[in-house]
C-alpha cells in the first residue's frame, strides 16, 4: 500500500479521503523538517505547510515520491523545477483560503480606519477618548491592489461595495479584470500616483523580495496606508519604519513579517520589531489571515480533489 506523510494539522476529511482511495496515511503534525528528511524515503505522497522545505535534497531522499500537496498557496518552499524533473506532481490550494485572506485584509483596514484596537484597549482601562479616536471612512478613497491572483481578487470583491476606487496591477497578467466592473486594471505607476491605500498580494520570489523598499515608498505620490497579507519579505522592514517615522506611511496592517520565528530573532531584529510595535497606527497579526475554521476544511477539500484528479489522469 502506498503511503502519505501528513506533516501539519489538517482537517480530517483529507486523511479520510486519501485512505478511502487506497493510501496509508501517517499523521505527524508536529514533525520537524529534520525528521521529515530522515523519514521521507518510503512515502509516495507528502502533505506540507510552510515549515517543510521541499528542496533538491528532500526530493533526492524520496525515491518513491509521486506528489507534494501544499496546504495553501506559498510555493517558494517547493523546488517545482526539480519536482518536474523527478516526475513529482505538485499541488497547492490557494482557492481554499483566499476568502479568509480577503476578509482578514478588510478587517485590518477597517480596524485601522476606526482606531478599533487602540480604543478597545483604552475602554478596557476606563479611558474614554472619543475625539482622539475619531476615525476616517474608506469611502471615496483609492485602493491599489498589487498582485491579482486568488487573494488579491478576493480582497477586491470584498471592497466592491465599500464605495472605493479599486486599481489593480498584476505584472504577469493582461485583460484579467475586464469582466469585473468594480476594478480598474492598470499599471503600477497609476497606483503609485493615486493610491491612498496599497495592499500587497504577491508570491515570494527573488523579484518580489523587498518590493516595498525605500525607493518604492519615496515614489508613492501621497501618504498611504500599507497592507500586507502575502509574504513578509515583500516589505523591507527598515524602509517601512523610515516611512512611518517620516509620515509617508500613515499606518500599516501586517499579517506577515520578514522573520516570523520570534525565538530566532537577532539582537538587531529584536530592536527593529520593538520599534515597529511602538507605532499605534500599526496593526499586527501572527500570519493568520488564511487561518480560519472554514479555510482548514476548504484547504483539505481542494487538495483532496486535486490529488484525485491527478491520479485519475
Amino acid at each position: 500500500m502506498k503511503k502519505v506523510l501528513i506533516t501539519d494539522g489538517v482537517h480530517p476529511l483529507l486523511q479520510e479521503g486519501l485512505e478511502a482511495i487506497g493510501f496509508e496515511c501517517d499523521y505527524h503534525p508536529k514533525i520537524s523538517l529534520a525528521e521529515v528528511r530522515e523519514r521521507i524515503a518510503p512515502y509516495s505522497g507528502i502533505i506540507i505547510n510552510s515549515k517543510i522545505l521541499m528542496d533538491r535534497a528532500m526530493f533526492d531522499a524520496a525515491p518513491l515520491l509521486e506528489f507534494v500537496a501544499r496546504l495553501g498557496s506559498g510555493m517558494e518552499i517547493v523546488d517545482q523545477v526539480y519536482a518536474a524533473e523527478k516526475g513529482v506532481a505538485v499541488h497547492s490550494a490557494p482557492e481554499g483560503n483566499c476568502n479568509a485572506v480577503g476578509e482578514h485584509a478588510l478587517g485590518m483596514l477597517l480596524a485601522h480606519a476606526n482606531n478599533l484596537v487602540r480604543s478597545d484597549q483604552e475602554v478596557k482601562q476606563k479611558i474614554w477618548r472619543r475625539e482622539a479616536n475619531r476615525g476616517f471612512e474608506i469611502m471615496n478613497k483609492t485602493v491599489g491592489i498589487i498582485g491579482f491572483g486568488h487573494t488579491g481578487s478576493n480582497f477586491a470583491k470584498k471592497l466592491s461595495g465599500m464605495g472605493v476606487k479599486i486599481l489593480v496591477y498584476d505584472k504577469y497578467k493582461k485583460n484579467y479584470a475586464a469582466h469585473l466592473t468594480y476594478v480598474e486594471e492598470t499599471g503600477l505607476e497609476n497606483i503609485i500616483q493615486n493610491a491612498d491605500i496599497i495592499s500587497l498580494h504577491l508570491p515570494l520570489t527573488p523579484e518580489t523580495k523587498h518590493f516595498v523598499d525605500t525607493e518604492f515608498i519615496a515614489s508613492v505620490a501621497r501618504p498611504f496606508l500599507l497592507i500586507n497579507t502575502s509574504r513578509g519579505t515583500c516589505i523591507d522592514t527598515e524602509a517601512l519604519l523610515s516611512g512611518l517615522e517620516k509620515g509617508k506611511i500613515t499606518g500599516a496592517c501586517l499579517d506577515v513579517f520578514e522573520n516570523e520565528k520570534v525565538e530566532n530573532f537577532t539582537l538587531e531584529e529584536h530592536k527593529m520589531y520593538e520599534r515597529l510595535y511602538e507605532y499605534p497606527q500599526v496593526i499586527l497579526s501572527p500570519h493568520v489571515a488564511g487561518w480560519t475554521i472554514e479555510s482548514k476544511q476548504k484547504l483539505a477539500a481542494v487538495l483532496l480533489r486535486k490529488i484525485k484528479a491527478a491520479l485519475k489522469d
